[in-house]
């Protein structure tokens, strides 16, 4: 890749999928920051991603990468935090049970204290409001309400040198971000989006987060560098 001028700190949100992952490589390798990547151990079940974010932050060159421990599973309400839900297989009418309450609110929070803290000029993020499950808070409405209330919540503003909220990916379909990530260098193999990985990360194939990777990888008319289970790849 070639190398680009550095233009200041950012903190970038990085989950180990394949959206954030991408949008990490744009925020370095394009905008040319020195990224501080932040996770989440929040009580997801597919907790892989951790492992996974933690190889991207590496094969990314992010400068620091910190993963925070928030307990949303005692408080339950999702697929994703409560064993006692099922994730489906089907996608359905409405907002999925995967859905995480309040769960960018939080997230995004903490990158907001953390970039306040570094003197970051931006948080990244990799939601999308295309090719997705339908979560209220990947909509660029939501990302627009966040701002403000940043605006007003932090010492960098009321100083007038805001923290700009950035969500590069919002506007993309699945296809689009496969792309720009194979072009700025992403392995997407390294990458884990299945809501049921196991321990290695290794894929279902049947959430909805594997139907929406594969077929973004079918458009983009890339081969799909997801790694399945066994007798689980999808025909």
């Amino acid at each position: 890749m070639p190398v680009v001028t550095e233009r200041g700190r950012a903190v970038v949100l990085l989950s180990g999928g394949m959206d954030s992952a991408t949008c990490l490589a744009l925020a370095a390798r394009r905008e040319g920051h020195a990224c501080h990547a932040l996770s989440f151990d929040y009580g997801q079940r597919h907790r892989a991603e951790l492992d996974a974010a933690v190889r991207i932050a590496g094969l990314l060159g992010a400068r620091e990468h910190r993963c925070l421990r928030i307990d949303l599973g005692a408080l339950g309400g999702s697929a994703l935090t409560d064993p006692g839900i099922a994730v489906p297989r089907e996608p359905g009418p409405g907002i999925p049970v995967t859905y995480v309450p309040a769960r960018n609110t939080v997230f995004l929070s903490f990158a907001l204290a953390w970039a306040e803290v570094l003197d970051a000029d931006f948080i990244y993020t990799g939601v999308n409001a295309v090719d997705f499950s339908g979560y209220p808070d990947c909509r660029p409405e939501y990302i627009a309400a966040f701002q403000a209330m940043a605006n007003l919540a932090t010492r960098r503003a009321i100083e007038g040198r805001p923290v700009e909220l950035r969500a590069p990916l919002i506007a993309l379909g699945k296809a689009a971000i496969i792309t720009l990530g194979r072009d700025l260098g992403v392995d997407f193999s390294a990458t884990v989006s299945c809501y049921q990985a196991d321990a290695s990360g290794a894929a279902c194939g049947a959430c909805d987060a594997c139907r929406l990777r594969r077929a973004g990888f079918e458009a983009a008319g890339i081969a799909d560098a997801t790694r399945y289970q066994p007798g689980h790849r999808p025909g």
